[in-house]
């Protein structure tokens, strides 16, 4: 398993910004309230090559995106990796295809909110 999230300064999961460090329990949690808002009204999220745009499209993937799949996701890493960005690493497992994952959750802030975040390998 990889262990650094990315290029950058390593980081704890107790130094995330405030925001990442809400809306990623809340999004573990499918507690969609908390999880939206963490985000700017113009936000984007792009996961599976869609892009979610608004508060409205990604309260829509927070409430049904891999609604098909059970699994657990499980904090590996983090690095700022600029100014207001930082990508977080997750090792996901459960009975989706393959069975695990580790994915880049790449966020994007604009003060105290998220302006963008992009799931990928």
């Amino acid at each position: 398993m990889e262990t650094n999230a990315g290029r950058g300064s390593v980081i704890s999961w107790d130094e995330l910004p405030a925001p990442i460090a809400a809306y990623l329990p809340a999004h573990q949690a499918r507690d969609t309230e908390t999880a939206i808002s963490a985000f700017a009204a113009d936000a984007e999220v792009t996961d599976e090559g869609r892009t979610h745009r608004g508060r409205d499209e990604i309260r829509f993937w927070l409430d049904n995106g891999a609604s098909e799949y059970t699994y657990t996701t499980e904090f590996v890493g983090a690095s700022r990796t600029g100014e207001g960005h930082v990508d977080v690493l997750q090792h996901l497992e459960g009975d989706f295809p393959g069975g695990s994952a580790d994915l880049h959750y790449r966020f994007d802030l604009e003060g105290a909110l998220i302006r963008r975040l992009v799931i990928e390998p």
